[in-house]
């Protein structure tokens, strides 16, 4: 999949000029609320029409504004997923799926329609008509509805933006599996630096309306200075699992062996690891008895200072981590970039195959 996005557009006093490019896999749409994300999914959805630009979907062109090429919403085989789900309030859930089939160029047949019904977890429901269902329910079945219509390309509009932490608990493991397994291309918009962690495999920043950044989730998640304003992840990372050790699983990647609970999958397999930056502790000589299982050699690569907290950005072989610490405790361990430092790892979360 490519999707090549140059637009420019105004809304009163706000300006919307952004140009990016986006490949296979999950591109997350990340930025504060008011940075442009909604209007991008609309302009790519054929909602709104831009004063300038031009989109591209896999080399098909909607949007050309020079050469006056707007391809209507209904024509371009792109789903749209809203915070609100959007559920048509007087019919089943089987028919508001059977709304999303109905559209699709190409219907699946019965297996098909039953795989996503049980890869999104819907088929008790049914029978069931809206206003009966969960927030995270209703989230589920417009997910479903979306895919039973084949889209080239799914657009999710902050579809857990309206959902309680509850509920975004509930539904994050389907989008995760939906990543996973439909194997098709999605672009996630979000201000939650939690659901882009688990979920993206690339990341666009806007901010007021530009591309702050653009790169993997791997490299801008752990970058201290291109995401203003959003404390740092620690790190995200892809493992695979090795081997097992006093009940334990033990997951290689490129700066070590991580050691988790007990994990109900063969060896080979990869994961997507995250690492919480107040989830990491460092030390200038490598602790010889704590009840911690993992301790990592790193190098202190960066330092960002905010106020009584710093985030140090550390090297890990090849891979990056960091660790929010007070200042007082960077001053006194007297870390500073090219220093060694040992970096002992409170929590592992394990999301998803990579």
């Amino acid at each position: 999949m490519s999707l090549d996005v140059r637009l420019a557009h105004r809304f009163g006093d706000f300006a919307l000029e952004t140009q990016f490019t986006a490949s296979s896999g999950v591109t997350a749409l990340f930025g504060p609320s008011g940075a442009g994300k909604s209007s991008i999914v609309n302009a790519i959805a054929g909602l709104l029409r831009p004063r300038r630009g031009r989109i591209a979907v896999n080399g098909r062109v909607l949007v050309d504004t020079a050469a006056r090429l707007f391809v209507p919403a209904e024509a371009r085989r792109i789903a749209v997923v809203f915070q609100d789900a959007r559920l048509f309030p007087h019919m089943s859930v089987e028919d508001n799926l059977k709304f999303g089939w109905r559209r699709a160029a190409a219907k699946a047949d019965a297996a098909g329609i039953a795989h996503i019904v049980e890869l999104l977890g819907v088929g008790a429901l049914l029978q069931r008509r809206p206003h009966n269902l969960s927030g995270g329910e209703k989230a589920r079945v417009a997910l479903g509805r979306a895919l039973l219509a084949a889209p080239e390309m799914l657009l999710l509009d902050e579809p857990l933006a309206a959902l309680d932490q509850a509920r975004r608990e509930e539904i994050l493991p389907y989008l995760e599996a939906l990543a996973r397994e439909a194997r098709l291309p999605m672009l996630y918009v979000s201000h939650s630096v939690e659901e882009v962690a688990r979920l993206a495999d690339q990341i666009v920043v806007l901010q007021d309306g530009r591309v702050a950044a653009q790169g993997s989730a791997f490299d801008l998640l752990t970058d201290i200075d291109r995401i203003a304003g959003t404390p740092p992840l620690g790190a995200v990372f892809e493992a695979e699992i090795a081997d097992e050790r006093d009940g334990l699983t033990l997951l290689a990647f490129d700066g070590g062996v991580l050691a988790v609970k007990r994990l109900a999958r063969p060896p080979g397999t990869k994961l997507r690891v995250r690492l919480r930056a107040e989830d990491i502790m460092l030390a200038r000589e490598e602790p010889r008895a704590v009840s911690a299982n993992n301790i990592l050699a790193c190098t202190v690569r960066a330092i960002r200072r905010d106020g009584e907290e710093a985030d140090v950005q550390l090297l890990c072989g090849a891979t990056r981590l960091v660790a929010r610490i007070t200042e007082a405790s960077r001053a006194r361990l007297g870390l500073e970039p090219g220093a060694q430092a040992f970096a002992i790892v409170k929590s592992v979360i394990v999301e998803r195959g990579g």
